[in-house]
């Protein structure tokens, strides 16, 4: 599917976790981000609502799976949305939906990755500790 015949999809009705504009420094030579940026920014995402559950410092630990099914580009609205689906004793998962927006002069609104990735809780020392019980 090229950029001319994607489908326009409508924007999670919630607050996104996290909000960013790609830019030119982002991108390889051509205009597309690189994937790289998207996973970090999709780690970033993550991590808010796994060391808000978790009280404090949280971990990447694993990431469970990542699927690029769209391309992002210079200038696009990216909205990252995160949910946690699993609390263990000492871990997080948390699944991140990003969507693109794109086009100001002919708005649209695209789903470029899905991904699901692993915290653990630790300490200050970086040593893993159980999850708190949910307020």
């Amino acid at each position: 599917m090229n950029e001319t015949t994607q489908v326009s999809v409508a924007l999670p009705n919630r607050e996104p976790t996290l909000r960013v504009v790609a830019m030119p420094s982002d991108a390889n030579y051509v205009g597309d981000i690189f994937g790289g940026w998207l996973m970090g920014q999709v780690d970033v995402a993550g991590s808010i609502p796994a060391l808000h559950r978790a009280k404090g410092r949280v971990a990447t630990v694993a990431v469970n799976s990542f699927v690029f099914t769209q391309p992002v580009f210079v200038g696009d609205i990216v909205s990252f949305y995160a949910e946690i689906v699993k609390v263990g004793r000492t871990s997080i998962t948390v699944d991140v939906a990003v969507y693109s927006q794109r086009d100001p002069a002919r708005p649209s609104c695209v789903k470029v990755t899905e991904a699901t990735l692993t915290y653990v809780a630790v300490t200050d020392e970086r040593k893993p500790r159980v999850v708190p019980p949910a307020d």
